[in-house]
């Protein structure tokens, strides 16, 4: 439970009694540093008193003494800093790489943490902090939440910056695949991820008057030219698809599995790929245009578009349907706003340095409506309902990192639950 010791040392929940070292040294724990996720010690910058002498430096925790000798932390320089190895079985001695010894404290958590701790991971209601949260403060989870949404930026803006690089620094090209993916709209997302990755933009933007040939490419490198029922556009389909393969070199994405089951006619990929040829074909310079745009109007009008004649009475090629139109509902261009354009504007502005992008982002999230999934939804029945979208990504993000991950010890909610000695 060496979680459960960082949690003790970084919130110093430490025993109403003078704190010793093994060697009998007084010790005051001044400030206990900051925890540190990444390989080395634990916690850096830590100001600790011993027998009266202040020392600043890093500590380092463990379940047993033992297992400092046993992740060579004897032979690494980097260790050489640690003024304070705290474990609660304290099995061996501790050294520099000079042979050094470290001093030792011994560490243990309040029973009750480890009760509450072990109700909060193993309990089968969900999400396990459920009967805590109407009793909290709204001060407290709006902090949370806010902090929670900033999390989510800064997760996204990784994303982006790992598809930036894929795309050779290209903004509209990391723009066009995160797109793609969010018109995946969950089930098919991987999917068109890997199928954007294959889209030559530069070629699409030399047939961008012509619909048709973009449909052609899209489709094409899908992969979904290979067997088809036999029509009139299909056929004139995979001929304009064999002469564009052959003037762009292009080679069909492999390994795309599109998933049509269980899955309403208006969320097939054909439809959804009919979609973005016809937003592409529509909308010269996507991102630059979007990056401008500053109403939630602006952004919705831009989206709204629709297909091709064809797919006014198709889902699927060759399989004629009554006619409809298939254009985005609003619901969808909301959802594409808040998980494309949104994480762009932000990741634009910190690339930029330009913080009214950062800010306008967070302004559209407050001004859309918040999700309706089956995440928002568990929280509301808790008693957590979102006000907006902001809020709505925030309680995405709790329930991702760290309800998921069962990583309460991290949780503002978690450590409300095990301030309280005595549960309900």
């Amino acid at each position: 439970m060496e979680q459960l010791l960082h949690y003790v040392w970084k919130h110093k929940l430490f025993p109403l009694k003078p704190l010793h070292t093994t060697t009998g040294q007084k010790v005051e724990i001044i400030d206990p540093g900051l925890s540190n996720p990444d390989a080395g010690p634990d916690f850096f910058n830590a100001k600790i008193k011993l027998d009266g002498v202040i020392w600043v430096g890093n500590v380092e925790i463990h379940e047993r003494a033992s297992d400092w000798k046993r992740h060579h932390h004897d032979q690494d320089p980097t260790y050489d800093s640690v003024i304070l190895h705290a474990a609660s079985d304290i099995d061996a001695e501790v050294k520099r790489t000079n042979g050094e010894p470290i001093p030792q404290l011994e560490l243990h958590y309040p029973p009750y943490l480890l009760e509450n701790y072990q109700e909060l991971i193993q309990t089968s209601h969900y999400p396990a902090c459920y009967r805590l949260i109407p009793h909290l403060s709204p001060f407290l989870l709006h902090s949370w939440l806010s902090s929670l949404q900033t999390e989510r930026f800064e997760q996204k803006t990784q994303q982006i910056f790992q598809r930036l690089d894929f795309c050779d620094r290209s903004w509209e090209g990391a723009f066009f695949v995160t797109l793609a993916r969010n018109f995946g709209f969950g089930v098919n997302s991987d999917a068109f991820e890997l199928w954007a990755k294959h889209i030559p933009l530069a070629a699409v933007n030399k047939h961008r008057d012509d619909l048709f040939q973009i449909e052609a490419i899209f489709f094409g490198q899908a992969g979904l030219l290979q067997e088809l029922p036999a029509d009139d556009y299909t056929e004139k389909l995979m001929k304009e698809y064999a002469y564009l393969a052959h003037k762009f070199d292009l080679t069909p994405a492999e390994d795309c599995r599109w998933k049509f089951l269980r899955m309403r006619p208006g969320n097939f990929p054909h439809v959804r790929i009919a979609q973005l040829a016809c937003l592409y074909h529509r909308s010269q310079g996507m991102f630059s245009r979007l990056m401008e745009l500053e109403t939630l109007q602006e952004l919705r009008e831009i989206f709204k578009g629709g297909t091709s004649v064809y797919w006014l009475t198709h889902y699927v090629f060759g399989q004629p349907s009554p006619s409809h139109p298939k254009t985005l509902s609003q619901s969808s261009i909301d959802l594409l706003i808040i998980n494309t354009v949104v994480p762009f504007l932000y990741a634009y502005g910190k690339h930029k340095g330009e913080e009214q992008l950062c800010n306008r982002a967070s302004q559209l999230l407050e001004d859309l409506k918040p999700e309706n999934n089956y995440i928002t939804r568990m929280w509301e029945e808790c008693g957590l309902k979102a006000a907006h979208a902001g809020d709505s990504q925030a309680l995405i993000q709790l329930k991702k990192n760290y309800c998921d991950s069962k990583k309460c010890l991290y949780c503002r909610i978690g450590y409300e639950y095990f301030k309280k000695e005595q549960k309900e």
